[in-house]
């Protein structure tokens, strides 16, 4: 994630900031030009950048429901923005604690689309684009949050799923806990599911497709009955060596969901660290420089290898500040290199080959 400033003040913003803490200007993020700006009301529902001509209207979830803080540019003449756009349900929002959780689930689901763009991505609306992308956000009836309870968090035909309870932290802690995970976030399950998008868009009839099957595995094999051997009998002995997590292990289309889940935790956490000077030398300590190297985006490096440099001895500096926190590792992963190859190949089919 970028770092973003006040354009009239220059403090420093939280993506999710819709006004400055420091000098109180309103604040917007413009997806046409990826950045977080502050705005002045010039009439008819039309802002003006402050440090610019360019004019937006607010998202209708950010004039409504207070829960976008996106803009849409003032000659689009849709009401939502790119990210609201998406959604194709949203929970009912008289019901008590709704409104709460589905705020919660757009916050991670903007981070999403927000290195969708980074990454050049296709993410366009279903209902604009018959291979576009929707997100139902529901909720169980009566409320019976479970694994497999009837409302499934998951991909199928372009729509993502959600079941708003992931939105509840003591729940997914729960939910985490049963299902003995050591990883378990909104933004984890929404990059997850993306990449069951992405495969049916990027790899499932392309080119890609011979590749991706040596390298992960039989996509034609019975799904439903995989996933019953996998919460029957659990993952094989060795899955560590193999795979990014144990549920990666129950069949292709997992792994590579869990694979491409894991490509954008990579690339987004090295843009903050990048964003924030961050230079990690394990066998040194760690420093910080006042202004990123401009050399080095991880969203737009084309050598994988510099990712991977990058990654490690961050990875090792950020689990060993949260134990010195008392907390449990940030990054409870093990990079075994069949998965550092599958980790390059999602990169080299995100990037276009």
């Amino acid at each position: 994630m970028k770092l973003f400033h006040c354009g009239r003040c220059a403090n420093l913003l939280y993506f999710e900031n819709s006004c400055c803490t420091s000098c109180g200007a309103s604040l917007g993020f413009a997806p046409d030009v990826m950045d977080l700006v502050a705005i002045d009301p010039k009439g008819n529902d039309t802002w003006e950048e402050v440090t610019a001509s360019d004019q937006y209207r607010l998202c209708g979830n950010y004039q409504n429901q207070g829960a976008c803080n996106w803009l849409v540019p003032a000659s689009d003449s849709h009401a939502f923005c790119v990210a609201c756009r998406l959604n194709r349900t949203i929970p009912d929002l008289s019901t008590f604690r709704n409104h709460d959780l589905w705020v919660r689930l757009e916050k991670e689901k903007r981070r999403l689309v927000y290195s969708l763009l980074r990454l050049k991505l296709p993410c366009e609306p279903r209902q604009e684009d018959q291979y576009g992308l929707n997100f139902d956000f529901l909720a169980d009836q009566p409320a019976m949050f479970d694994e497999r309870s009837k409302v499934k968090t998951g991909h199928a035909n372009g729509v993502i799923t959600m079941n708003i309870a992931e939105a509840d932290p003591v729940e997914r802690e729960r939910m985490r806990s049963q299902m003995a995970e050591p990883y378990r976030t909104v933004l984890g399950h929404f990059r997850h599911e993306s990449g069951h998008y992405y495969w049916d868009f990027l790899v499932r009839s392309g080119p890609w497709l011979g590749t991706v099957r040596e390298m992960f595995g039989d996509d034609t094999r019975d799904y439903k009955q995989a996933m019953d051997q996998h919460y029957q009998y659990g993952p094989p002995g060795d899955w560590q060596s193999w795979y990014i997590s144990a549920y990666a292990s129950s069949h292709a289309w997992e792994d590579w969901a869990e694979t491409w889940a894991h490509y954008l935790h990579m690339v987004d956490t090295l843009e903050t660290a990048w964003q924030f000077g961050m230079r990690v030398n394990a066998r040194q300590s760690p420093m910080m420089n006042s202004e990123p190297d401009p050399a080095f985006d991880p969203y737009q490096a084309g050598d994988f290898d510099a990712l991977i440099k990058h990654w490690l001895p961050l990875t090792l500096a950020l689990n060993s500040l949260n134990r010195s926190m008392g907390h449990d590792d940030a990054y409870p992963f093990v990079l075994a290199a069949p998965v550092v190859e599958k980790l390059r190949l999602v990169h080299r089919i995100a990037h276009g080959g």
